[in-house]
């Protein structure tokens, strides 16, 4: 093949109209990731931007919204117990799930019903 595949740029989870602040709110406040700064041309569509690591997560508007109940982001963790404890302070209910061998993991939800997986390697 003439080209190859670099990396994962950004993930996108959807949400419904209006989602910003309450995306703020989890991302930001309860998750601790940073807001970037979206290109002008693409503020008027609505969402908001977010980064973790050298990846970016985007919240994007969907206008028939539906969360994605299956599919979903996995982020890797450092002292996941920690974030657990963080989580329940914070309200946000979590699944934690041991049948991945090697890892520790949970199952959070975003304001919006996105499953997302956070895990960290034993």
């Amino acid at each position: 093949m003439s080209f190859t595949f670099k990396k994962i740029d950004h993930i996108q989870l959807a949400a419904p109209k209006g989602c910003e602040e309450e995306a703020r709110r989890f991302f930001t406040g309860i998750l601790g990731l940073p807001e970037i700064e979206k290109p002008p041309l693409l503020k008027k569509k609505g969402g908001v931007w977010f980064t973790l690591g050298s990846y970016q997560i985007h919240i994007g508007v969907e206008e028939k919204f539906s969360p994605a109940k299956k599919a979903h982001p996995a982020f890797e963790a450092e002292n996941l117990e920690a974030l657990k404890e963080h989580l329940s302070e914070q309200g946000v209910s979590f699944v934690v799930d041991a049948e991945l061998p090697g890892a520790n993991r949970i199952y959070i939800h975003d304001p919006f019903g996105n499953r997302i997986e956070i895990l960290e390697w034993m």
